[in-house]
């Protein structure tokens, strides 16, 4: 028999077309998206490029540095807030000294110190950091609190990173109150150390004593913070200024992600407690119309209880209720006398499914001709076109984003609320903290309804993934775009009047801010421009070509050019006079049009990352506050408390046909979890625990999934060969035997891969 040669060069082409060849999954789309590997691309250089925009306003360029140091104050903080979070107790698993005649004692006290010494130099760091961040944020305010800066502008994003450190502080100080843990290492520590004459110094006595202070004192970062605020003089008027900003966003929904919704209201109800205080009076503030109670009031009432960290919830109204003047003024607050729990997702069900179907039928015709025939692919598209696929991705992430957060408030209101056995008959007397708070805090109905708008979260982000391409050509496309127009194009009237009216200072902000963002046709600015003079344009007009580029401004770029508008328009300026005044009425519109709208730009930007973050429920299962209540009775929860497989078996116990097919969906809460653990948390031993779950679960999962299927099967093929006569006999003498009731277990049993649990490569 002839051997055929082949040549490398056929070889290689042979194999090339292997590439070609297609390989179609037949399998129902019934589980999350499946994510081995994921990559973001990073684009917030934390205004690092900020001495490239030297044509911007000197003052905002200062501005971006401030920022860029608060930011990574901030980044730090957060660092601090999972150490503390994440914290096991050391000293529990260290063998302890009985008696002063125990022979190893020493042996003992030396190995504790060893142990201990890393993680008490960490705790020292911590006290360094908050108070260095307290003088650092009260540095801040002093500095916009004088009489002379009082009269500047301060942009939305200041006031907002300002917000971001009274968040930071109301974290970090519930986080150190909770952990008793970190208490009573650091006393197991102290106690060998000075056993050992580690701290004989006078320093190190004092800074143990610190220390020590600092960890016993509950609310001791607040009460810090409040004292050195009180002393610096208008301190309520800026806090005013942050607290009003932020119930802006809320009410017009200027925010995306559900933690920055929640970040807002804790603002809020933090920002009042720090101002009602022996200097200021908020109700005082709220007589002179400067704040507005009534607002927060009725969003305290709307939305009580919100995610503080992980699974720590915070009442808001516990700010209101604990703030200095409460007592005196408790007539006028609704929400600290609501205890009904206003998150009842069994009622909201009708509104998200018509808001998915809406939206999964739109999102589907632009999938069809993109993604699945590739016609859309190759076609240029018009302005329009790609403004409209830019608005389908915003209102997709808005969605995603409303939904999770609805998940989350309603699991934090059943952790503050656990049930007993008075609400619930199920519930045995020796429940503990954590099982009454999930594995008995839910009707049928309402695990039902957390399936469903988890597997419709889950669902749409597997369908928005699969754009993601797609999105990001439009959004790129569209945001440079709309940035071009307003800057070219735009802005041209407003410059034009005034030059004509010599407003030097507009002129000046207005070309700064072409000279910040705009891309020229040709790459120089048409000199021979009317508007530059404060001349009309001719009868014919004057033509400028705005060039398009699928590229997107900077970070920095974003930021300067929204400030300096923003300049333009506010009139939350402590003098009397702003810029606003010398602009007409058009101009302010679009203005204030193009300010609103960008606001979603850097998220937009970041797609990848922003779909992540409005998809993400990792904190249905971290569960270290309630481990931390436990006193050390319990390593880890079974996974009958666990919220993922509560979820998964709820399906397969009540056999309910209509949720058979979303059984999958549950499980990739696991799958959030581990990435969290890993890429936020940073915790090794929480990704195995989370590992070890998963394993246990589908073990379990596969079990009970087979034995159902068993039983359906041979039930159904009973009933097919059962005799037709046998049965009417039955019947004649009043005994009905019914058909099996059908299920979808044709749909799993298509299913040839599930990915159960992220798998991280370093």
């Amino acid at each position: 028999m002839a051997t055929a040669h082949v040549s490398l060069e056929d070889a290689l082409s042979n194999v090339d077309l292997l590439e070609e060849l297609p390989l179609p999954d037949q399998q129902p789309c019934i589980e999350p998206p499946p994510a081995s590997i994921m990559y973001q691309a990073n684009f917030d250089t934390n205004f690092e490029d900020r001495n490239a925009f030297v044509t911007g306003i000197a003052r905002y360029i200062e501005q971006a540095t401030i920022h860029s140091s608060m930011n990574e104050m901030l980044e730090e903080g957060q660092d601090y807030a999972v150490m503390l979070y994440c914290w096991r107790s050391c000293s529990r698993a260290i063998p302890q000294v009985k008696c002063n005649e125990q022979p190893n004692r020493v042996e003992i006290y030396e190995k504790t110190v060893d142990v201990l010494e890393p993680e008490v130099t960490k705790l020292m760091k911590f006290m360094y950091f908050q108070r260095k961040a307290i003088e650092r944020f009260c540095g801040e305010v002093k500095r916009l609190c004088h009489a002379e800066r009082r009269k500047d502008f301060v942009s939305e994003a200041y006031l907002l990173t300002l917000g971001r450190f009274i968040n930071m502080f109301a974290v970090l100080d519930e986080l150190k109150n909770m952990k008793c843990s970190v208490k009573n290492d650091y006393s197991a520590y102290k106690r060998a150390a000075q056993f050992l004459r580690k701290m004989s110094d006078p320093q190190s006595i004092q800074e143990s004593q610190n220390l020590s202070m600092f960890l016993a004192n509950h609310n001791r970062i607040t009460q810090s913070l409040q004292q050195q605020l009180e002393v610096i003089p208008g301190y309520e008027e800026l806090l005013a200024d942050i607290v009003n900003l932020c119930v802006e966003h809320y009410e017009s929904r200027m925010y995306l992600t559900p933690g920055e919704k929640h970040m807002l209201l804790k603002v809020m109800g933090f920002g009042l407690y720090l101002m009602d205080g022996s200097v200021s009076n908020i109700y005082r503030l709220d007589a002179k119309k400067r704040i507005n109670l009534g607002k927060i009031d009725k969003f305290f009432k709307q939305l009580q209880v919100v995610p503080l960290f992980g699974d720590m919830q915070i009442e808001l109204e516990r700010y209101i209720r604990t703030s200095a003047h409460y007592e005196e003024n408790k007539n006028k607050w609704a929400c600290t006398s609501c205890s009904i729990s206003p998150q009842y997702i069994c009622e909201q069900m009708v509104s998200i499914r018509e808001d998915h179907i809406r939206f999964i039928s739109e999102l589907a015709r632009h999938s069809n001709s993109e993604v699945v025939t590739g016609s859309g692919q190759d076609s240029q598209k018009s302005d329009p076109e790609q403004r409209e696929l830019c608005d389908l991705a915003l209102r997709g992430l808005q969605l995603l984003s409303r939904w999770s957060a609805h998940v989350m408030e309603v699991y934090s209101w059943k952790l503050v609320h656990p049930t007993d056995k008075f609400s619930n008959k199920e519930c045995p007397d020796s429940a503990e903290e954590y099982e009454r708070a999930t594995r008995y805090n839910y009707t049928s109905e309402e695990k039902f309804a957390l399936v469903e708008v988890i597997a419709m979260i889950k669902g749409l982000q597997v369908l928005m993934g699969r754009m993601e391409s797609v999105f990001n050509q439009a959004v790129r496309h569209t945001v440079y775009a709309a940035l071009q127009d307003f800057a070219q194009v735009t802005l041209r009237e407003p410059l034009r009047q005034a030059v004509k009216r010599k407003k030097n200072v507009i002129v000046s902000v207005l070309q700064a801010i072409r000279k910040t963002c705009c891309d020229w046709e040709g790459g120089v600015e048409p000199p021979n421009d009317p508007s530059l003079r404060g001349e009309k344009d001719p009868k014919g007009g004057f033509d400028i070509k705005v060039p398009r580029r699928m590229v997107g401004p900077s970070s920095t770029q974003l930021y300067m050019v929204r400030t300096m508008l923003e300049s333009l328009v506010a009139d939350r300026s402590g003098s009397r006079k702003t810029l606003r005044s010398s602009l007409e009425g058009p101009a302010i519109l679009a203005i204030e049009e193009f300010h609103r709208h960008s606001f979603f730009y850097t998220h937009l930007l970041t797609f990848s990352e922003a779909l992540q973050q409005c998809c993400d429920l990792s904190q249905l299962w971290f569960r270290e506050f309630f481990l931390e209540l436990t006193m050390g009775r319990r390593i880890q929860f079974p996974i009958e408390m666990s919220m993922p497989w509560i979820l998964t078996d709820h399906i397969l116990e009540t056999k309910e046909p209509s949720m058979m097919e979303y059984v999958l969906y549950p499980l990739d809460l696991y799958n959030d979890a581990a990435h969290y653990a890993l890429t936020k948390f940073r915790k090794q031993f929480l990704y195995d625990e989370i590992e070890a779950e998963v394993n246990l679960c589908f073990d379990q999962f596969v079990y009970k999934l087979a034995d159902q299927i068993f039983a359906y099967y041979k039930a159904q093929a009973g009933s097919v060969l059962l005799d037709k006569r046998f049965r009417t006999e039955c019947k004649n003498h009043g005994v009905v035997i019914p058909y099996p009731a059908s299920n979808r277990y044709e749909t799993l049993l298509k299913q040839r891969h599930v990915q159960v649990h992220f798998t991280f490569l370093m």
